[in-house]
């Protein structure tokens, strides 16, 4: 991510809108990036109010936090809409509220994953307004994927810009394939982040039989402010249905905000990490 960075915020005037304008707020002042705020509607004839309302709401903003977003107000399916507007702008970042499981299938029904890894930039999923001033503590989940290397360049960048301790979580197994594929994946995190002198430790979470689960209960334990995680590659329908493990920690009963990172068509580290440090 650079500076004037785009901060994308899907609005629906709720809550939980209120709350993911309050983290893009958090990024904005940190990097000098410009919010947008997008708001969907169904009909041709409804653009006009929908964007007065949007409007004020931008005013409201500029007066509580000093910035001032931008305003967009686009017709179609909110489920095509995020992703289709992000990727128009090349925005940095989405960030988006939810009132958990039960608010993601109410917001996307069983596509909520989908919206997420159809936008090539991450999302940051929050349900509650920020619980510090800064982002001090992240959870980096390690597992056996190779792809799993692609979030160390947002670790940097939160490191950088908000002086952040990286939380490195790994799995309790004793499968040797598996223990390999991760041992492997650990030892190139801890030489990228240690050729930045980013701060970091590493814990093995005990939970071998969901992994996800016990990523959230470490996270409570260490007061995390993000989980940092990657969302499946070629994620099936069958996914969508059953819930992939990301799923489960996006929407975490603690209301973690949560940052979700997709894998690139390459699985190597993308343009930001591979120029970060």
């Amino acid at each position: 991510m650079e500076d004037n960075s785009i901060i994308l915020v899907p609005w629906d005037f709720s809550q939980v809108a209120e709350y993911a304008l309050a983290h893009s707020v958090q990024f904005a002042e940190k990097i000098k990036g410009q919010i947008s705020l997008l708001h969907v509607v169904k009909k041709d004839k409804e653009v006009v109010e929908a964007t007065n309302k949007l409007n004020t709401v931008a005013e409201v903003s500029s007066k509580k936090y000093g910035i001032k977003p931008n305003v967009i107000v686009k017709v179609g399916s909110i489920f095509k809409i995020i992703s289709d507007v992000a990727n128009e702008m090349e925005v940095a970042l989405v960030i988006m509220g939810t009132h958990g499981m039960k608010g993601m299938q109410k917001f996307t029904g069983s596509w909520a994953l989908k919206v997420i890894v159809d936008t090539k930039a991450p999302f940051v999923v929050v349900q509650a307004p920020p619980a510090h001033k800064e982002i001090n503590n992240v959870v980096f989940p390690v597992d056996f994927r190779a792809e799993s290397k692609e979030k160390l360049g947002w670790a940097y960048y939160l490191a950088k810009n908000f002086n952040t301790k990286i939380h490195i979580c790994k799995p309790e197994i004793t499968d040797e394939f598996m223990v390999k594929k991760v041992r492997s994946n650990l030892l190139f995190a801890k030489k990228y982040l240690d050729e930045r002198n980013i701060d970091y430790d590493i814990t093995t979470v005990e939970g071998t039989d969901d992994f996800a689960e016990a990523t959230i209960k470490f996270a409570k334990n260490v007061d995390t402010d993000l989980i940092l995680i990657l969302t499946t590659k070629n994620i099936t329908l069958q996914d969508y249905i059953l819930g992939a493990d990301e799923q489960k920690i996006i929407a975490n009963g603690t209301k973690i905000p949560v940052m979700c990172v997709n894998p690139t068509s390459t699985g190597k580290l993308g343009s930001f990490a591979a120029s970060g440090g």
